[in-house]
């Protein structure tokens, strides 16, 4: 008995330590993919001229339009995640450049990565892993410490009746 007690007092320091650290994973998983994709976005921007030939010679239509839509989702995407603005909406339009690069620039890689003679994972296709973090922040947010976050706090403060309890106090 005092192994199963010992192992659930662990269990409990862990689950309440990670519960208090929570915050960080959405802070962190933003951070790192929205830098990412700012500095992508702009290095688009930089060399625009080479992408437009990229996207022309991936067969992708409209080159010059969609090498400027893909450029500004990244970079303005890209600040937005970091922020965590908006997280939800601009991790969706990133999603659509993930799948988008699967099924054109990496597609060869990404299905060599799930064949057994491949030395590559799945999770060494970088638009494969960007697109899996990518979900994660559209259907569990940004967290707690966003601007969506102190966004959604100003706009129930305000909504809620003035005397009446908020969610928060019941």
């Amino acid at each position: 008995m005092e192994f199963r007690e010992t192992l659930s007092g662990a269990n409990g320091l862990i689950e309440r330590v990670a519960s208090r650290l929570a915050s960080i994973a959405p802070l962190a998983t933003r951070i790192v993919i929205g830098l990412a994709f700012f500095q992508a976005g702009t290095g688009k921007f930089r060399n625009f001229e080479n992408v437009i030939g990229f996207f022309d010679s991936l067969g992708i239509p409209f080159p010059a339009f969609n090498a400027g839509l893909v450029a500004s989702m990244e970079t303005v995407g890209g600040v937005m995640l970091i922020f965590g603005l908006f997280t939800r909406f601009f991790a969706s339009g990133l999603s659509v450049t993930m799948v988008v690069a699967l099924l054109t620039a990496d597609t060869a890689d990404f299905l060599a990565a799930w064949g057994g003679a491949s030395q590559l994972s799945p999770t060494d296709v970088t638009a494969f892993t960007f697109l899996l973090f990518l979900l994660w922040l559209v259907f569990y947010g940004a967290g707690k410490l966003s601007l969506d976050a102190l966004l959604r706090r100003i706009l129930h403060a305000e909504s809620a009746p003035v005397g009446s309890l908020s969610p928060e106090t019941t």
